[in-house]
This record gives structure tokens, C-alpha cells and sequence, in this order.
């Protein structure tokens, strides 16, 4: 075995380089090496030789003034051409306008990827003049689309956002046959959500679709609207 509990070989190599740049997406924007190498469990030398090999293939940049490393180039190179490719958007784009213009709500749709809910395509409402928030990624039980979509997946990764929060763990089922969800947030400055699964052709839930919860807005109301356009959009998605 290798540092951090990895095989030899390839396998290991690969496992060692995906877990740096998972560490290399987390704030803050430039990390140094000796942190990333406490936080991997990876000697410095590995972990040196790792991000030399990541920086000559555009998947990490070395800030030349701070000598810190950060998530290159060629990461999102990789991410717009797998959105540009995903059924899931292709199937609800169409929607995301109408449904903005309907609700006067900011509309979202969010996958569940290693315990977190990643939005990957947003509709800002009318009211937010030019300012746009950025797609985001937040923990799974932080959103009510990260619970939806954890109460509908395997049991491992499940268990890795249970992780997080053991007093959520009996949440599960209630998530799980919930039509819709509605999660209120503690900052006060952020608008509430309500969040409905999105089930591909084979009744399989691949993705959330959420609206920003106004303080007027009846939260049935704004969840029958997005359940129409889940079910309506889904039936074009074959389950991946």
C-alpha cells in the first residue's frame, strides 16, 4: 500500500490525483502543499511529484508569486463538455424560462455527486437585475434538492451524507416518498427553497429541480409547478 491507504500502481496513482483535486475545488482558491499533503494523508514528496503531473496536464495551475496550487483549466474544459452532453439538461432546459417567468423565482437543477447537491444549470429570477449567483455546490442536507436527491440514492452515498449528520439519519424515508420538500435556510439573507425529484424514463431519480421560496409564494403551489415540469421533462431522460 501506498500513502493514504492506496494500492500500488496505477489505481493507486489515480486515486491519489482525484483526491488532490477534490481537495484543490475547496475554499480557499490556492492551497499550499504541505496542507494538501496533512489533509490527503500523503507525504510531500508524493504529493509534490502528484501536482507536477497535474500542472503539465492543465488540471492544476501553481500561482507563480504564492508557489500554492489550484484547480487548473482543463477541469473546466471537461465539466462544459460533459454539461453540454447531459440529458438531464437537454431534457429540462426548455422549461427553465417558462417556469422562471411563472413563479417569479430563480429556478435551478442539481445532481448529487459525493455527497453534495452541484447545481448545474440556473434561471435567475426577473427581480435580480443584473446580478447573477454563480453555480454552486453545497452539502447534501444544506438544500432541500441535496435531501431529496440523498433519500433517493444507493445506500452508500447515502451513509456518506448521513456521515455528516447522524441526526438526520432517520430522515431517510420521509425524504424519500416526500412529493416535494421545502428547506428553510438560516441565513437570513437567503430566499428559502422547495425542491421535487426528477425521475428518467425508468422511474429512476437523477436530478432535483428547485425554486427560490418568496415570502408571499405557497409552497404547494410553487412545487405543484415544478412537479409538472419534472415529470413533463423526465420522461425524455434515459436513466444514465
Amino acid at each position: 500500500m501506498t500513502d493514504g491507504g492506496a494500492p500500488k500502481g496505477g489505481l493507486g496513482t489515480i486515486r491519489n490525483a482525484t483526491l488532490l483535486m477534490d481537495l484543490l475545488a475547496r475554499s480557499p482558491h490556492l492551497h499550499q502543499l504541505t496542507d494538501l499533503a496533512q489533509q490527503s494523508g500523503m507525504t510531500v514528496p508524493t504529493v509534490h511529484r502528484l501536482l507536477r503531473s497535474l500542472v503539465h496536464a492543465e488540471y492544476a495551475v501553481q500561482d507563480p508569486t504564492t508557489s500554492r496550487y489550484g484547480l487548473g483549466p482543463a477541469v473546466m474544459r471537461l465539466a462544459v463538455h460533459h454539461m453540454s452532453g447531459s440529458p438531464i439538461l437537454s431534457a429540462l432546459n426548455p422549461f427553465m424560462i417558462g417556469l422562471r417567468d411563472q413563479l417569479q423565482a430563480t429556478i435551478g437543477v442539481h445532481v448529487l455527486i459525493h455527497g453534495e447537491a452541484v447545481c448545474i444549470d440556473q434561471v435567475e429570477a426577473q427581480d435580480r437585475g443584473p446580478f447573477r449567483r454563480p453555480l454552486h455546490a453545497a452539502c447534501a442536507w444544506e438544500s432541500a434538492a441535496g435531501r431529496i436527491l440523498a433519500a433517493h440514492a444507493d445506500d452508500e452515498e447515502w451513509a456518506r451524507v448521513a456521515a455528516a449528520r447522524p441526526d438526520l439519519h432517520g430522515q431517510r424515508e420521509e425524504w424519500r416518498t416526500a412529493p416535494h420538500l421545502v428547506y428553510e435556510s438560516p441565513d437570513p439573507t437567503a430566499p428559502d427553497e422547495v425542491a421535487v425529484p426528477v425521475s428518467a424514463a425508468d422511474g429512476t431519480v437523477v436530478a432535483a429541480l428547485t425554486a427560490d421560496l418568496q415570502p408571499a409564494s405557497d409552497p404547494q403551489v410553487v412545487a405543484a409547478a415544478l412537479l409538472r415540469t419534472a415529470v413533463s421533462g423526465g420522461r425524455s431522460i434515459p436513466h444514465a
